[in-house]
């Protein structure tokens, strides 16, 4: 009896000992935590549309984000507040006082107003809606002259075939040249006319619209400060002559 006592005693000293280094351990590691994980800098990358503190301010969004570890871990298992025309957001956690944000927008090319809704449909280089806003975004071309009276978001554009394969192609043909319009509007048979401030480039026929579009790029630099039109219709690769009406 007496040794089977002093086996039971020294199992409770020895689980008590346990018990005692497990819970030091954890105590460490909160002080740890609290102490080391402090959010000092935080940044942000791919973000064009808002600035880095608003999203910032959209993923440290409660009392414990003060906490890089918690952050780093929150956003494992959650998804981080929506935004409009913002995909998703990456958080990674650079190291113990830094947050690294990596922002992926929707891929929108153009954008069509919608009267139904009173609101713009922004469309991705699929045609399809990505989102519904009264925002105008800069830098997002506005097309006009496409008759287009109703959208479902994250479907394609109801508008004719043809039509929407050549506006996708001309609104992919101008980002590839960096070459973005305030707008784009579709005029008689159907042909594109860009515009950049005070200058209009007639496109025409758009059979040649990547050579075109080389070419237009190439002469704007020239045409800065001044006004008129730029007639691309009757270009093709052999012209050496193009017309420019100049406007006072």
């Amino acid at each position: 009896m007496i040794k089977e006592e002093r086996r039971k005693k020294k199992r409770r000293k020895i689980s008590l000992t346990v018990i005692l280094g497990v819970l030091i351990v954890l105590a460490i590691a909160a002080l740890i935590i609290m102490k080391v994980f402090r959010v000092r800098d935080v940044e942000v990358e791919g973000n064009k549309l808002y600035d880095s503190k608003m999203i910032e301010d959209t993923v440290l969004n409660d009392e414990y984000s003060w906490n890089s570890l918690y952050v780093f871990l929150k956003y494992r298992f959650t998804d981080p507040k929506s935004i409009p025309f913002v995909d998703t957001m990456e958080i990674t956690l650079k190291n113990p006082h830094t947050l690294h944000i990596t922002v992926y927008e929707k891929g929108i090319v153009g954008y069509i107003f919608i009267p139904s809704i009173n609101e713009n449909a922004y469309f991705d280089k699929d045609g399809f809606v990505v989102e519904t806003s009264s925002d105008v975004i800069p830098d997002i071309p506005m097309i006009q002259g496409i008759n287009c009276d109703q959208v479902v978001l994250y479907e394609q554009l109801p508008i004719d075939g043809d039509t929407l394969k050549e506006l996708l192609s001309l609104t992919q043909t101008l980002k590839k040249y960096n070459l973005i319009p305030d707008s784009i509007t579709y005029g008689v048979d159907n042909a594109p006319v860009l515009a950049y401030g005070s200058i209009q480039v007639m496109i025409g026929d758009t059979t040649q619209l990547t050579p075109k579009i080389e070419r237009v790029s190439k002469i704007m630099p020239n045409l800065e400060g001044l006004s008129g039109v730029l007639h691309m219709e009757n270009w093709t690769e052999n012209t050496t002559n193009i017309v420019f009406d100049k406007t006072e």
